[in-house]
């Protein structure tokens, strides 16, 4: 009988540690984007971006002899997690199924034959777990139909990707090879007056992020963008929460890649920084992440614009 009981506690615990975390996960915001990769990088959106080069800065970068393949927008769950999720569903069955089999009658609970207060609860808060992540799968779903990349949209872009070589050459696929380029259509190219405008507007889009309307920023972000960033910060405001950022910090800015393809300049930087990022609701009740612990992350932001001397736009977010 003792034995059994330290089971049943044992079952109760695993539960709520699993679910907590779950939930906690399936209702987290963080910063621009919720920390996932979005929006296009022309021909390079089917692979990932290149990380800062080594000392050697005419070695060509790597990712180009890699297959092109679609960036996942959101995680799958792991197969231990879900194998963890089964499992725990079948002990919970199980709980209730021996409890209805002995009856309502009796003691019931940890010592007895019944389903007792603890077996409700879990059983609750199971259901709620539940309900939680089918909600948010569903949401997933309808976010990837809308902007995930179909496979048409894959040839198109594998089409382009060839187009872009012939126009390039990519005989050297280097950060200064292709700053060479954008200086033939426009010979005032400067990479620090470059970095410096990526910093501002890093915090540009991170200011309108916080008060939840973009419009502000419409035009340093391509269209894509912004209607996925303007959709996400809509879905902030239906759910009546609010993403703080506060005391972020730019560490560093890195060109990590610089090419053209089809008529149009794309640069994508590096950024490494810090923030304290946290939700809460509009009545100011902390809902997720902490008002004082900072979060240090890397990001890979890419900007492009018409070759020459025009303005750059924010077209897409890569995690590394």
């Amino acid at each position: 009988m003792l034995f059994g009981k330290w089971i049943k506690t044992g079952v109760i615990l695993s539960a709520i540690l699993f679910f907590s975390a779950g939930i906690l996960e399936l209702d987290a915001y963080a910063r621009v984007g919720g920390g996932r990769s979005m929006g296009s990088r022309g021909s390079r959106s089917y692979s990932s971006p290149s990380r800062p080069a080594s000392p050697s800065p005419a070695q060509p970068s790597p990712q180009m002899n890699r297959p092109m393949q679609p960036s996942p927008v959101q995680q799958p769950p792991s197969m231990w997690r879900s194998f963890a999720y089964g499992a725990l569903g079948g002990m919970v069955g199980g709980m209730l199924f021996s409890g209805l089999s002995h009856g309502f009658g009796g003691g019931g609970g940890f010592g007895g034959s019944g389903i007792g207060l603890i077996e409700i609860l879990l059983i609750g808060l199971l259901l709620y777990g539940l309900y939680r992540f089918f909600r948010k799968k569903k949401e997933e779903d309808v976010y990837t139909g809308a902007y995930s990349r179909t496979g048409m949209d894959q040839q198109a872009g594998q089409a382009a990707y060839g187009a872009a070589g012939q126009d390039q050459g990519y005989q050297d696929n280097s950060v200064d090879a292709g700053i060479a380029y954008i200086r033939q259509m426009d010979p005032s190219f400067d990479e620090k007056r470059f970095t410096d405008l990526c910093t501002d507007l890093f915090f540009k889009i991170q200011g309108a992020w916080i008060n939840r309307d973009l419009s502000t920023t419409r035009s340093i972000l391509t269209e894509e963008m912004y209607g996925i960033l303007q959709g996400e910060a809509d879905k902030l405001k239906a759910d009546k929460k609010i993403n703080k950022l506060d005391n972020i910090a730019v560490r560093n800015v890195e060109m990590t890649e610089v090419w053209q393809e089809s008529g149009k300049d794309f640069i994508t930087v590096k950024f490494l920084a810090n923030l304290v990022d946290y939700t809460v609701s509009e009545s100011g009740e902390l809902l997720d992440g902490s008002k004082t612990e900072p979060v240090k992350f890397e990001e890979y932001w890419t900007f492009t614009r018409p070759v020459g001397n025009n303005p750059w736009q924010l077209s897409a977010i890569d995690q590394p």
